[in-house]
Formats: structure tokens, sequence, C-alpha cells
């Protein structure tokens, strides 16, 4: 394989943006789990009251309601689902439990609260960093716009609507919602609002920074240059 091929590169910058974004997203999400007595994100609520009520861990439950969702929208589409979308799906769940083995859960208000916000702000950052590779969208993107196509409904009002939804149904599971989960709720899209354009504008700086590096190296030279 040759590293140095324009697209080939492109390729492994594109995926190192894909991991290393979903690593982070896996990372801000175990922070804000630390700090659970705030509330989580409302998909995280479904998750964790699952591992409450059956066990297992809440990286599984993350996996086994992507992969729900995946095969509903593989026979939605009738086709098969993009290699990003099922690496997607395995690798958050597996980084979510890692961390939330590895991270110690702090006990000082003031600390939590600062864990709470930072997690949200990481969860954020590694949403626009994996979403700008263009690898593959997660799986629960993927519903909402099912969802969206089939009702003929705003996706806006679809995302609402089922955040709402998962938030209740692990509510009733024992999942923690509390002003950190309507927070979540309202303000992550505005934070990815500015984590995805500059995910993008790195990205394609990388691109064309190595497309230029190509051009110098590969350009033939003249006899009386003078640079």
């Amino acid at each position: 394989m040759n590293f140095n091929h324009p697209q080939v590169r492109e390729n492994i910058i594109r995926w190192t943006f894909f991991i290393v974004g979903v690593m982070i997203l896996g990372f801000g999400i175990s922070m804000t789990m630390q700090v659970k007595d705030f509330g989580i994100g409302p998909w995280d609520v479904f998750h964790y009251g699952l591992f409450l009520k059956l066990g297992l861990t809440v990286g599984t439950w993350s996996i086994i309601a992507g992969l729900i969702i995946v095969i509903l929208h593989s026979f939605y589409r009738k086709k098969l689902p993009q290699i990003g979308t099922i690496l997607n799906m395995s690798f958050i769940g597996i980084f979510i439990d890692f961390f939330n083995w590895l991270l110690p859960s702090p006990e000082i208000l003031s600390v939590q609260l600062v864990v709470f916000i930072l997690g949200t702000v990481i969860t954020a950052s590694g949403i626009g960093i994996y979403v700008s590779s263009g690898i593959g969208a997660g799986p629960r993107d993927s519903l909402m716009l099912m969802i969206s196509e089939t009702m003929n409904w705003k996706v806006s009002n679809v995302r609402n609507g089922i955040e709402v939804t998962v938030a209740l149904l692990g509510f009733t599971l024992g999942g923690p919602v509390g002003i950190g989960t309507v927070f979540i709720a309202l303000f992550l899209g505005t934070f990815v609002g500015y984590t995805l354009p500059a995910s993008q504008r790195l990205l394609q700086f990388l691109i064309m920074k190595g497309d230029l590096y190509e051009d110098i190296y590969q350009r033939p030279l003249r006899s009386n240059h003078n640079d």
C-alpha cells in the first residue's frame, strides 16, 4: 500500500478522526455517568436503566440498542449498513464501559459540576470529530432520519420526541434523570454546532496540507531555480 497516495492518505486521516472521535465521545459520556446524580443524556438514561434492571453493562446495552436500530434501519432501507455505523455502535459501547471502569466518581459538589460540564463539552467534541470523518452515522441518527422520512415530520421534532421517549423509559427503569438530562437534551446539539464545523475545517486542512506536500515533492525541479 502506498501511504503517500492522496486517496490512501485521506482515508487514513478520516479513519483516524472517526476512531479518535468515537473514543472521545465514549470518554465524555462516561464522565457524565460519574456524576449521574445531576442526570445523564436521554439515551444514556435508557441504557443505564436497562443495566440496573437486567444486568450486563451500560456499554453492552448501548451496543444492543444500537444493533436493534441498525437491523430495523437495514430492513427499511433494504440494504446493509455502512461499516462505520457498525463500528460506531460497537466502539462507543466498549469505550463507555472502559472509561466507566477507569474514571473515579468525585464526591465534592463543585467538582461534580465541573466534571459534568466538561463531560458534556467533550461529548460534543467527540460527536463533531467522528461525524466530520464521513465514515458512517450512528444508529440513533439513522433512526431519527428513518422516522422523519416515514412520517414526514421535522427532524428536530423527531429528535426531541425520541429523546423524551427514551428518557421516560429509562426513568421508569430507574435510570438517573435530573437537570443534567434536560441540559444535555437542550444544549448538546448547540455545542455540536460549534465542534462539527471546527472538526471539518481541521480535517480539510490536514487533507489539503498533505496534497500540498505531495505537489511540492513531486513537481519537477527547474535547472535554473533560485528558491
